[in-house]
């Protein structure tokens, strides 16, 4: 039976990349806690590691994945499963997650977290792994949305009920991305809304924000601009329904000065403290 996650501060974070770990380490800004990529961590030592260790004495952190490929049809990495369940026992993060969505097949690796094909086969294949993944940690992991592009013609179930059925079935958490919910919602013609009444309440672990790209065809999820004002609209509805979470902040592209990531923090926690006091 895996281990339930010790969960996150009810506030706002961000996500820590390799540029800023010199200046959080220097002068602690005044975030709730930092999220960080787990394959970046993998190494047995060194700078890297021995960073993410100071850090977590005053930090709470999560790890959240991007290379375990959970819908992929290749066998499971058990290699890749070894070292994150090393780096967790190592970190004690208050969440583990991976993406929803294959980023390989035939022994290669994509580097994009490509969408499932939204149908029963696919549903029963992404709970066995995800179960699989869970036994073998030893822990629950939250499984994360993904953003698109475009869809499989044989798709037979909506993506919301696909996402909400494989945190049925397995038991798993869920990492709700408002902004790639918003996104597919602009791509696909689906109302958002709909998509966060979808998904069950007492799985969601975590909630993510980021800044998309609009290109004249489609949304595209940057990661590299600020968050944008129908992504917060979204964000006060989601906590409205949903009630207040650990909400993270992420900028992965066009890395600003780690300040705009505090303001950006702030922004989600003015928000989530609005919704704590009506929660209340």
């Amino acid at each position: 039976m895996p281990t339930p996650s010790p969960g996150l501060p009810f506030a706002a974070g961000v996500g820590l990349r390799a540029p800023h770990v010199r200046e959080v380490l220097a002068r602690r800004p005044a975030v709730a806690w930092l999220e960080v990529h787990s394959e970046n961590y993998f190494a047995d030592g060194g700078t890297a590691l021995a960073a993410l260790d100071r850090l977590r004495a005053d930090y709470p952190v999560s790890l959240h994945g991007v290379g375990l490929s959970l819908g992929s049809t290749d066998p499971l990495d058990r290699s890749h499963v070894a070292k994150l369940k090393r780096l967790a026992a190592r970190v004690e993060p208050g969440l583990v997650s991976e993406h929803l969505c294959w980023s390989g097949a035939g022994g290669r690796h994509f580097n994009d977290l490509l969408p499932l094909p939204y149908t029963e086969e696919a549903l029963d294949h992404v709970c066995a792994r995800v179960a699989r993944v869970q036994d073998l940690l030893g822990r629950e992991i939250a499984i994360e949305n993904v953003s698109a592009y475009v869809a499989f013609a044989g798709a037979s179930i909506p993506e919301w009920e696909f996402v909400a059925a494989v945190v049925r079935r397995t038991g798993c958490r869920l990492l709700l991305d408002v902004n790639n919910v918003y996104v597919n919602a602009v791509n696909f013609g689906f109302d958002a809304d709909a998509y966060i009444a979808a998904m069950p309440p007492a799985a969601v672990a975590e909630l993510h924000l980021a800044g998309f790209t609009a290109t004249g065809d489609c949304l595209v999820d940057t990661h590299g601009a600020p968050v944008a004002p129908p992504v917060w609209d979204l964000y006060a509805r989601t906590l409205a329904r949903l009630g207040p979470r650990p909400t993270l902040v992420e900028w992965d592209t066009d890395l600003p000065a780690f300040d705009v990531l505090e303001s950006e923090a702030r922004k989600a926690a003015r928000i989530l403290e609005a919704h704590d006091a009506i929660a209340r």
